[in-house]
């Protein structure tokens, strides 16, 4: 009896649904398409009572930073003392966009010494363009140009006393390189081209050095390849093909000193999460001349960086470096072979102070002439800053210099400046 009548109660409920009830309704076209819109990434719905089309504020495609320093210095060294004044300019345009990032820069130098002649003029301008491009997640192309000028004053750090009016020297960059990773493999090449043109200097003991001589285009090309052997350490291989065209021939040698440089070195890097990077490489690089009067130069290269920064506030640099350069401006060797080393420690201390220190040190010997240079040098210093767009600072630099052919010489500099930022 009981069975019979929970069967009515059933029946008797089931006519009182509505039809169609008992399943759920199929989803028509407007509700498959709110549902597909739901699952887009990027849509969100409307809040209640928001009337009209949300659109991104305008924004400029750069983002631009400028600064200008005022720097007054004193240098004393061996053949006397001077105070020199600095206006230092610069400013930076910056894109980051969705794939591709573009970085505008530019600085300037003007100085004016007041004692040891008052000479004054523009020692330094650059200008500078660079590009970062993500083609894929396993692809990037980076690119750069520059344009350089420079002269220094007479008398300044590290220049030979005999000169009076040193050389104007203008230079042009450009380079491409492009990085692919293999899943553990990453491979990159690199290309670039530099032209650079010297003014005369004049002379105490030797007058006037024309210097169109050293007028040179130089162009580079290197290939690297590399094994991820652990997710921290890299072992890589790189060689390195360059050629030096000169535009006249070098009145003292009396042939051009063009030359093909080749180098193949290997070598291991490491990053342990941003915090300690390093690598080091060593290898064999030849400079062959064409002129066969010319002894070729074969040396042993190598290149070596460390960078440790635990935090924001701390960021110690170091590098050890070997390469093959062109002579310069006023010299008659063939090529000049240069080692250098350099370290450099930044500590903010707190929001208004940072500390700064560093120290260098170079070899170079001047090929077919026998001419050696050793330097090295000491800094320190401070940036206090009074707001947001303000800061002072002070510095003191040592510098020792020591020519086979001019003799030894110390300088010691102290400056402060005030700098204003955007």
């Amino acid at each position: 009896m009981a069975g019979r009548n929970l069967t009515l109660l059933l029946v008797l409920a089931a006519g009182l649904l509505p039809a169609g009830a008992s399943k759920a309704d199929p989803l028509g076209p407007e509700s498959a398409k709110l549902d597909m819109d739901r699952l887009q990434p990027g849509l969100y719905p409307a809040a209640p009572g928001l009337t009209g089309e949300w659109s991104e504020a305008p924004h400029t495609p750069f983002h631009l930073d400028w600064s200008i320093g005022l720097k007054g210095a004193y240098t004393s060294s061996n053949t006397g003392g001077y105070f020199l004044t600095t206006l230092n300019p610069a400013f930076t345009a910056r894109h980051d966009g969705q794939r591709t990032d573009i970085v505008i820069e530019g600085d300037g130098t003007m100085a004016r010494q007041w004692d040891n002649g008052g000479h004054a003029g523009l020692t330094a301008l650059r200008l500078g363009l660079s590009t970062d491009s993500a083609l894929d997640a396993n692809m990037r192309v980076k690119g750069n140009a520059a344009i350089n000028f420079g002269q220094a004053l007479p008398g300044t750090q590290g220049l030979n006393a005999d000169i009076i009016t040193p050389p104007q020297v203008l230079s042009g960059s450009a380079g491409l390189g492009i990085e692919r990773s293999f899943g553990q493999i990453n491979l990159a090449l690199k290309g670039n081209v530099e032209r650079a043109v010297y003014g005369p200097t004049m002379r105490r003991d030797t007058g006037r050095t024309d210097n169109a001589d050293q007028n040179l285009w130089q162009a580079d090309a290197i290939l690297r390849a590399g094994v991820q052997v652990t997710p921290i350490l890299e072992v890589f291989s790189e060689a390195t093909l360059g050629r030096d065209m000169f535009d006249a021939a070098s009145p003292t040698l009396g042939v051009r000193t063009d030359a093909t440089s080749t180098a193949l070195r290997g070598g291991i890097a490491g990053n342990w999460n941003g915090i300690v990077r390093a690598s080091a490489s060593i290898g064999r690089g030849k400079h062959d001349f064409d002129a066969a009067g010319l002894t070729d130069i074969d040396t042993w290269l190598y290149d070596a960086s460390l960078s440790f920064s635990p935090d924001p506030t701390l960021n110690l640099t170091a590098s050890l470096s070997s390469a093959v350069e062109p002579t310069g401006s006023d010299s008659n060797g063939t090529a000049r072979v240069v080692h250098t080393a350099q370290t450099k420690l930044d500590y903010t201390v707190n929001s208004w102070l940072r500390l700064r220190a560093s120290a260098d040190w170079g070899l170079s010997r001047l090929e077919g002439n026998g001419e050696t240079e050793q330097r090295r040098g000491l800094g320190a210093g401070a940036d206090y800053a009074v707001n947001k767009h303000t800061a002072l600072s002070a510095d003191y630099g040592y510098g020792h210099r020591d020519n086979s052919n001019n003799g030894q010489s110390d300088t010691h500099t102290i400056s402060v400046g005030i700098t204003l930022r955007r």
